[in-house]
Parts: structure tokens; sequence; C-alpha cells
């Protein structure tokens, strides 16, 4: 029956290309011919700390050798270009859900990767607002956790941190701005006991997010905290 139902799907609702958008000649495929053959994750040459490209020589970004972040270091798959910044928003405000499946394929390859080094004991996704929530109808980083968890078998806790506070779009907020739009934003739900926690979301800019919940996620009693993204902000742009 799930086989006939998943036919009909791909009948009258074609899956698309997460790359560029076109509908999938194959039904099979998570991305089409000439998508496969364009991107570029990134694989060499990366900011040991926040998994940003940097040039061969480095092994820190500009960002983490002035800053200090609260998570102890994270990776992304790709480089948040125009190519992914498309999209995303058609992932999260135009219906295309069925990307999740291809970007949490995507993100789970770094996962297990990264597994001698973070060595993950659960998985959290960057919470929304209820409100926000409501108006999007699902929570995009919590459908990613859900993917890399399947595929990875590291459980996922999607109610361990809310978001308390409504916070102002992060958008056009400077660096030290986004650190105090998200203070105070988080709260967990209960006492952790020394496990490393790997937060999941989908674009990594400057680390305000990431680092807020990490914040809180030490303070409820995690022995670490990592982070995987599907995408990280261009060196120039963080």
């Amino acid at each position: 029956m799930n086989k006939i139902f998943e036919w009909l799907s791909d009948l009258f609702y074609p899956r698309h290309c997460p790359g560029c958008g076109e509908i999938l000649q194959d039904p099979e495929a998570l991305l089409c011919e000439e998508c496969r053959a364009a991107i570029r994750p990134i694989r060499d040459h990366y900011c040991l700390r926040c998994g940003a490209p940097t040039e061969s020589e480095e092994e820190y970004c500009r960002d983490c050798q002035k800053a200090r972040h609260s998570f102890t270091a994270g990776r992304s798959v790709f480089v948040y270009d125009d190519r992914w910044k498309r999209s995303l928003e058609d992932f999260k405000y135009f219906g295309r859900r069925e990307y999740g499946r291809f970007y949490g394929r995507m993100m789970s390859r770094v996962v297990l990767e990264e597994q001698e080094r973070f060595r993950p004991d659960l998985l959290v996704p960057v919470p929304l607002t209820p409100r926000k929530q409501r108006k999007r109808g699902f929570n995009q980083a919590a459908l990613l956790a859900r993917e890399i968890s399947r595929c990875t078998g590291i459980p996922a806790d999607y109610d361990l941190v809310r978001k308390i506070r409504r916070t102002p779009s992060q958008k056009k907020l400077t660096a030290a701005e986004r650190r105090k739009n998200l203070r105070g934003a988080f709260a967990a739900a209960h006492r952790i006991s020394n496990i490393t926690i790997l937060i999941i979301d989908d674009v990594y800019t400057t680390g305000s997010t990431i680092d807020s919940l990490a914040e809180t996620l030490l303070a409820a009693g995690a022995r670490a905290v990592y982070f995987v993204t599907l995408c990280t902000a261009p060196p120039h742009a963080q």
C-alpha cells in the first residue's frame, strides 16, 4: 500500500530537485543529474571550530580567531550561496518539504564523518516559538533532525529546549546585535546528565543562535555541544 501511495503521490505531486527546483525525471532520485555534477560540498580546508571554508594554511576562520564560542565545534555541508538560499526558501516557505530528505541525508554523512570527534549522544533541533511554528506549519530543524536520526541511529529530542521569547529577525543585525537579540531566548525543559549534544539547524551565519542554545544546554548539564547545519555563510559574510 505504501508503494502505491508513493506512486500516486509522485504522479500527481511530482518531486522537485532541491538544487535547481526542476521536476525530477527519476522519481527515485534525490537530485537531478545536472546538480549532482555541479554541487560541491565543503570537503577540505574548513575551520576546525565552526566549519566555514578557510584558506589551505588556516586552521580557524577569521571569526573564530577573534570570537569566543560556547559550542565546541561544528560542520556544515554547503556554502550558503544563491542556489541553497533559493532552495531553503522553497523548503521553508513554499511547500517543498520533500527537500528535507536530501538535506538530511547530506547532513547525516557529515555526522557520520565526525562521529569520532563529536561522539554525540543526542540530536537537538533549534526550536521555533510556538507562534512561528504554527504560522510556518513545521520546524525545519526538527524535520532535518528526524531524517538524520533515521539515517544515523542517534536519538533526537524535540522537546528538550524551547524558545521562550520572540526575537526580531536576525537577517539585518550585526554579530553583536544578534547575540544581544538572543539573550535569554531559550530554556531547557529539564536537567540533563553529562551528555554530548549535537544541535541541528539549516544555516550557520555568525553562530549567535548556536551559541545561545549551547549556553542553555551547558547550563542544563550537557558535557559538550556540537552542531551540524546544511549551510554556512560565505567567509566574507561572517
